[in-house]
């Protein structure tokens, strides 16, 4: 299969077509926001001196990325008066969130965390906004057959935004103040801006809302009809359930056995960046080899396990060589499976509403990181550290389970994104 890829002149055509450089580059504008509310935040609480429990309560901040299925079918229903449906709304949200990246940084943790909560509300909400549009363009922007490679690309690009803001941001508060981090890190959505100027615009296909209420009521009656729905939603909360939960405590957790803010920007950031882009790429690969189904499972296995290197790490202490493995491991299986589940929810959606569909089932995949992420901090200080990512570690299997008995989940779909019988 491999060699065959390596062979094909039009699969390298694809690789290197505007519309992946575009997914790419989208992506990125779509990472950058994300850490600055999570682990950039919560260093600069920490070194305020804000209590475990507090910055453990500051993932509720992230429950726009939860709850943008409420107001996606206006992007699906409106068009702005410039640019187009969907590069109209991308321009309008993009700016809104370049100004609440600068005046989050304009904040204060320990003066006033109210302020700061509200702060970081409007950046999460302005960016799951563009995430709402992003994810459209992309499944309308690309072929059935691109999607995969799309995703790929697109995640890819997602963690080069993270990189910047949260390997990045770390290093410069090394030398800066976290008040200069967030403007140098607000103006780089610039290229985000940039290249919504520049992109094509989708065609418009037919079928699509014609009100408010087709764009709010259809799209959900449309997938609540089909076999398995619930199963469907089940699973997407759950997959990533025990990963997330691990992710919203790693940065209190490196601070906390000992590491300095650059060696966790160098190691954590900079080196797991490569590992989570080779997961990517090898992702798409086993995806097209064995399969969606089998993909999925081998990758929550992988997760699974690389949430247990941090229980091992907790027990050996602050040593570099044993962060970089474990990092290493960790990244290259989420960048692995993140690639097959953001594949996954986008072959399910309908073309006529992708913004809601998508919304809808990337909103559940961010109940985790919100809801199931909050008491986390109160956790981590009742189990200890070792327990703590231990209990992530079993809190995954349930996720897996369900994923056991649905391979049909894997089955051919049509153009609309419904699955084929037969």
């Amino acid at each position: 299969m491999t060699e065959t890829l390596a062979r094909s002149p039009s699969v390298w055509k694809t690789v290197f077509s505007g519309r992946m450089a575009v997914a790419a580059v989208m992506g990125f504008s779509c990472g950058l926001p994300l850490l600055l509310t999570l682990s950039v935040l919560q260093a600069w609480m920490t070194e305020e001196g804000v209590d475990l429990g507090t910055i453990g309560l500051f993932a509720l901040v992230q429950l726009p990325y939860t709850l943008k299925f409420l107001w996606a079918p206006l992007t699906d229903r409106f068009t702005p008066p410039f640019l187009g449906r969907r590069r109209g709304w991308l321009l309008v949200f993009q700016t809104l969130l370049m100004v609440a990246i600068v005046t989050l940084g304009l904040t204060n943790p320990a003066a006033d965390p109210w302020l700061v909560a509200g702060c970081a509300l409007a950046v999460t909400f302005f960016s799951a906004s563009q995430d709402i549009v992003v994810d459209a363009y992309r499944r309308e922007a690309l072929a059935d057959d691109e999607l995969g490679l799309g995703a790929s690309l697109y995640v890819n690009g997602y963690r080069l935004g993270m990189l910047l803001a949260g390997g990045g941001g770390l290093i410069l508060a090394d030398f800066v103040s976290f008040q200069t981090v967030y403007l140098l890190l607000g103006l780089t959505m610039a290229i985000g801006i940039v290249t919504t100027l520049l992109a094509p615009e989708p065609p418009l296909l037919e079928g699509r809302p014609r009100s408010l209420r087709a764009a709010v009521v259809e799209p959900f009656v449309e997938f609540f009809r089909r076999d398995g729905a619930l199963w469907i939603l089940a699973f997407i909360l759950l997959y990533k359930l025990g990963d997330s939960m691990a992710s919203a405590m790693t940065t209190p957790f490196y601070l906390d056995i000992g590491f300095s803010k650059s060696e966790i920007g160098a190691v954590v950031k900079l080196f797991g960046f490569w590992a989570t882009i080779g997961g990517g790429l090898l992702g798409g690969l086993l995806i097209l080899r064995i399969g969606l189904y089998r993909s999925l499972w081998h990758f929550g296995l992988l997760q699974a396990v690389s949430t247990a290197g941090f229980a091992l790490l907790a027990v050996i202490g602050p040593d570099t060589w044993a962060l970089a493995g474990v990092i290493a491991f960790e990244n290259l299986s989420g960048g692995m499976g993140t690639a097959a589940f953001v594949g996954f929810m986008a072959a399910l959606t309908d073309r006529r509403f992708t913004a809601t569909q998508y919304a809808l089932l990337s909103s559940l995949m961010g109940v985790p990181r919100v809801l199931a992420s909050a008491p986390t901090g109160y956790l981590a200080e009742g189990f200890g550290w070792v327990g703590f990512f231990v209990f992530c570690t079993l809190i995954a299997i349930p996720g897996l389970l369900i994923l056991r008995h649905f391979k049909a989940w894997a089955a051919p779909r049509s153009p609309r994104g419904d699955v084929v019988s037969g």
